[in-house]
């Protein structure tokens, strides 16, 4: 169950802000079977490595210089079905949005709210996605990983060890680069119940002709509308998504924040904390359509930043500091990345 290795490897179909860059080396990994052959490849061993899903979390900089894998593992199955929910197992390559699709047209509900979210299954819990109101957390109950440290080995972690935050996992922190992500285990419901808390996707069930309590495959389809509406295409526009976080700060630090600046859209957390809102902190700061060569940051929604046609990684980049250092300097508030800057 040999890979086919390929060398100084193209990678611009495989990131979504499209940037013309090449791996040292790149296979595929579309069965786990594979695992032993490339952990042992000198490819490998002689490093970097970088697990590659769908490419819409990520801003390459430069060629990469070590191995591109690129996970394409396939297939879903349901495991178990007790009449009011089912446990379904979705591969880490599947990609995420048209596994949403499908789960809603078997009748399951639990995230029609993470409706075309860019980017595969396996990378859902690494990044926690999230979005009106729903984070991939709340309906993920097991991700199965194949465990880097001891030959592939399969390890299964529950929702709690994965500890879950804000756009974030252990995935990202303790067993970043031990362990690989190849399925992810959902419990869903077969009776609807919505979660409609945000105001703009309320406004546009009500301009959906939506009356009363919606239906999942509506709560979906007006997801799906207002994301059309805001964010950018990576196959017209290269972009990764939001590239910001949305800062959170303590109690205190956003009571002296808005002694100054009261009209800050600010939203308390059940820890205590305080999230505010990138994209209006951007906007704020003058930068909302703002345009450096071929990067720029998107006129409709200024939490993306936009690759026009041309950018280099590097031009992106200095986008980004741009944009991190006008919003230090007006609200003194240091903006977090969300894609992996490489």
């Amino acid at each position: 169950m040999n890979p086919v290795m390929h060398h100084h490897y193209p990678l611009r179909a495989l990131n979504t802000f499209g940037m013309n860059v090449h791996a040292a080396n790149f296979c595929v990994l579309d069965d786990p079977a594979q695992l032993p052959a490339i952990t042992t490849s000198d490819a490998y061993r002689q490093g970097p490595v970088l697990w590659l899903g769908g490419g819409s979390n990520l801003l390459f900089t430069r060629d990469y210089p070590g191995l591109v894998i690129k996970v394409a593992l396939k297939g879903i199955r349901l495991l178990a079905d007790d009449g009011d929910s089912v446990l379904v197992e979705a591969a880490a390559g599947e990609n995420w949005h048209d596994f949403v699709q499908y789960t809603l047209a078997q009748g399951w509900s639990g995230l029609e709210n993470l409706s075309l979210i860019p980017g595969t299954v396996g990378a859902s819990p690494i990044q926690n996605i999230g979005a009106y109101g729903v984070e991939v957390k709340d309906q993920l109950q097991q991700v199965v990983c194949a465990d880097l440290r001891h030959g592939g080995r399969e390890l299964l972690l529950d929702n709690a060890d994965c500890r879950f935050a804000y756009r974030d996992s252990i995935f990202k922190q303790e067993l970043a680069g031990q362990v690989l992500v190849t399925a992810v285990r959902f419990r869903l419901q077969r009776r609807f119940n919505p979660r409609i808390g945000y105001g703009d996707l309320r406004q546009q069930l009500a301009a959906m002709g939506v009356d009363g309590t919606p239906t999942a495959q509506q709560v979906s389809a007006a997801v799906i509308a207002i994301r059309q509406s805001k964010l950018p295409d990576p196959a017209q526009l290269g972009n990764a998504g939001s590239f910001f976080k949305n800062p959170v700060l303590s109690q205190a630090e956003a009571d002296a924040l808005l002694a100054r600046f009261p009209t800050l859209p600010h939203y308390p957390q059940p820890d205590g904390s305080v999230k505010l809102a990138a994209g209006w902190l951007i906007d704020q700061a003058g930068l909302k359509g703002y345009r450096d060569g071929d990067a720029g940051v998107h006129e409709r929604q200024a939490l993306v930043l936009v690759n026009h046609g041309q950018a280099s990684g590097s031009q992106m980049w200095a986008l980004a500091q741009k944009v991190q250092g006008s919003v230090r300097e007006r609200y003194g508030v240091l903006l977090e990345p969300e894609p992996i800057v490489l």
